[in-house]
């Protein structure tokens, strides 16, 4: 695990939607280079809790700090020109567009020049600076294959390299922090392997540090620094994935387990145990 540097810190971040909770008195923070999955039940508000980091939601109550900046309050292109990138949960991409126009789009913030406009674009300054960004964009349509697709139209791709694409976008924002909604969700298992591969390599190799909501618990345990455990929109746990797999308000959370009674055997399909005992994934 790499050293703690504080780079973004959640402080009693609260989020009501008329008077319902969805968000109670969260705190956490995320170090420079850390991998820190976010889990929990369905509508355990992990989502709404990325909402807020990324500012689609403003919280009720509490902060967000980047870099020792307060930023509760900025809009979502603001904070990514600060250096939050984010993946959603439903594929966001422009169908229409080509692979390599969705991803160029992720460079918008960085441009000086406007290169959708065009109107000096054969001046010179603006067409060098669309180039130096494409020529960088390629690296990352290389580093996650699928520079075969590039010109493809984004909407005619099958799901597992629709979501492939979205990733490149949010990576080519150039992120600090960057935020997986799901990444592997409805992905058969080859695709898994491959987008934990890449998220990996961000992380280790690109440096990125990687906030991850994720179900499958096989993943989560193989590749997470730290993993928060959410419930009913409360911090309930957090720790090494091996110390939360452990934690008996996180069982109960999820297993409806009770700490005086040996645990009742699963449904089908409720948890999945690998050869080594290892719980790979909860539903």
């Amino acid at each position: 695990m790499p050293d703690v540097v504080p780079l973004l810190k959640v402080v009693d971040v609260s989020l009501s939607f008329r008077g319902v909770r969805a968000l109670s008195n969260v705190s956490f923070g995320v170090g420079t280079g850390e991998l820190v999955s976010i889990i929990g039940p369905n509508g355990a508000g992990k989502t709404s809790m990325l909402n807020c980091i990324s500012g689609r939601y403003t919280p009720s109550e509490g902060a967000i700090v980047l870099q020792g900046r307060d930023i509760t309050r900025l809009k979502p292109n603001a904070r990514a020109a600060l250096g939050i990138g984010r993946t959603f949960q439903n594929l966001a991409l422009f169908n229409h567009m080509s692979v390599l126009d969705n991803v160029m789009v992720g460079r918008h913030h960085l441009l000086k020049n406007n290169f959708l406009s065009g109107a000096l674009y054969w001046l010179g300054g603006a067409q060098k600076e669309e180039l130096k960004h494409r020529r960088e964009v390629e690296e990352i349509i290389d580093f996650l294959e699928i520079t075969h697709i590039r010109k493809a139209p984004a909407g005619t791709l099958p799901y597992g390299l629709r979501k492939r694409v979205e990733l490149a976008r949010a990576v080519a924002i150039k992120p600090s922090v960057l935020l997986l909604d799901e990444p592997m969700a409805g992905m058969n298992l080859e695709e898994k392997e491959d987008m934990a591969r890449y998220i990996i390599d961000l992380n280790e190799e690109w440096g990125m540090t990687v906030i991850m909501i994720e179900h499958d618990m096989g993943v989560v345990m193989d590749i997470s620094h730290r993993v928060m455990v959410l419930d009913f929109g409360s911090k309930i746990a957090e720790g090494t994935p091996d110390d939360v797999m452990a934690n008996a308000a996180v069982k109960r959370a999820y297993l409806g387990e009770d700490e005086e009674a040996p645990a009742a055997a699963p449904n089908d399909g409720e948890i999945a145990v690998g050869d080594a005992g290892n719980v790979v994934s909860w539903q």
